[in-house]
């Protein structure tokens, strides 16, 4: 049984990905990085894609993690940017399950309330516990880093167990959970 094992989190974006990277060693978590990847310069939407896809391999091919943990987007009141954020989760998702990484997906309720015990909790205040959490310098200012970073934390405390997120263990394992979205003709 392996001992040790890394988990990439993202949070997908159009404007900005952020993403947290966690080393696992027996039962204790430690930190390994997180940054953010800027997309607000770039007009084109299928660039921003592209981008997000070759930073989620560059991620993958350095740091080589064992699995891969995605905050699902959330429904809000406007259609098109709910679109957006899908895609960028869809290319994020893609990046991980080309290399046969197996990717889960969590709500952001669940994210938060795995980190604080709150599932209504601010940015803020995830950001503030996973600093306590990982005892980190500080936090970044935008928090889209820390979203990517609690998504990895949530996976680790949900090792094992497969409530409240949807797993993928490759393309065979999307296509049968998904099968009402795969065209057959």
């Amino acid at each position: 049984m392996k001992t040790e094992k890394i988990i990439l989190g993202i949070d997908p974006g159009t404007t900005i990905m952020g993403f947290g990277i966690i080393k696992v060693v027996g039962k204790k978590m430690e930190f390994v990085q997180m940054n953010e990847l800027l997309l607000k310069k770039y007009a084109d939407p299928y660039l921003k894609l592209k981008l997000i896809f070759e930073r989620t391999i560059e991620l993958i091919d350095t740091y080589n993690p064992d699995e891969i943990a995605l905050e699902a987007p959330f429904f809000g009141k406007n259609v098109q940017s709910m679109l957006k954020l899908g895609r960028a989760q869809g290319v994020a998702m893609a990046a991980g399950l080309s290399r046969e990484i197996p990717v889960t997906e969590y709500l952001p309720k669940k994210i938060k309330m795995a980190i604080t015990g709150n599932g209504n909790a601010s940015k803020e205040q995830v950001a503030l516990m996973l600093k306590s959490l990982l005892n980190l310098k500080e936090i970044p200012k935008n928090l889209d880093a820390t979203d990517g970073l609690a998504a990895a934390v949530c996976h680790y405390y949900n090792s094992g167990t497969k409530v409240g997120g949807k797993n993928y263990t490759g393309w065979a394992a999307f296509v049968k959970q998904n099968e009402n979205k795969v065209n057959k003709s």
